[in-house]
């Protein structure tokens, strides 16, 4: 009996099921959160550093005006070199009375004088001292304090240029009606191009960077603490 050639069937997959190496592989909710966080991250920094970009920028071609003039006339202390101009710019008439922002309780006038040579009777008439400011926050409420009670409008700021921004944003969130007109004391060692290569430089560059930025959040949220010695010592009490 002749046998018949048999042919078989090959079997075919079901129509309905593929080929698991067709299937693209499903991404798990972890990694999809990762990833957005991972952009996210990676946009902020970017962000940060163009604004540091802009921010030095500012502060290396900040400079004070031609003809500075004004009702009066802030230093926030830090530095005598910050005094030794506002009270030559007091002696040219820049404003008509001189605020001294966050001295020292231990500093007397009379050594504020001598340091500045300032003649006695510009002193007597024409120059406040501050000593209850602790740090920036506490300039500017000892200064509006100061403003309001003299019913002034404008304002010539004399600080370290690196500390302008800070300085203008916190007067500006307590006294967002007053004119504050910025006369930056230029920073020597920010004057050549480049200052990035300098250790120092760069330090306070980047750390008064960091504060602007606090500084700017914390004023968005309202978070504000008293930057006044005397407030700071009736809250202990």
């Amino acid at each position: 009996m002749t046998m018949g050639h048999t042919t078989r069937n090959p079997i075919r997959p079901d129509p309905g099921l593929e080929s698991p190496a067709s299937v693209p592989p499903r991404r798990g909710p972890i990694r999809r959160v990762l990833r957005w966080m991972g952009f996210f991250c990676v946009l902020a920094a970017a962000l940060v550093f163009v604004g540091f970009l802009r921010f030095a920028d500012s502060v290396t071609t900040l400079k004070p005006p031609a003809e500075p003039r004004a009702d009066a006339i802030i230093v926030l202390t830090g530095g005598y070199q910050r005094i030794d101009q506002a009270v030559e710019l007091l002696q040219k008439g820049a404003g008509r009375r001189l605020l001294i922002s966050g001295a020292h309780p231990s500093t007397t006038p009379k050594q504020i004088r001598k340091m500045t040579q300032g003649s006695a009777d510009l002193f007597s008439c024409c120059v406040d001292i501050g000593y209850d400011a602790l740090d920036t926050i506490g300039n500017a409420e000892e200064a509006s304090n100061w403003i309001h009670a003299r019913g002034y409008r404008s304002i010539l700021v004399v600080t370290n240029n690196y500390h302008m921004p800070r300085s203008l944003a916190e007067l500006a969130y307590v006294d967002p009606d007053i004119q504050f007109i910025p006369y930056p004391v230029v920073n020597s060692d920010l004057k050549a191009s480049d200052w990035f290569a300098d250790p120092n430089a760069l330090r306070v560059m980047l750390a008064e960077y960091a504060k602007l930025l606090l500084a700017g959040a914390r004023n968005i949220v309202g978070l504000r603490h008293t930057g006044l010695r005397s407030a700071s010592l009736g809250d202990q009490s």
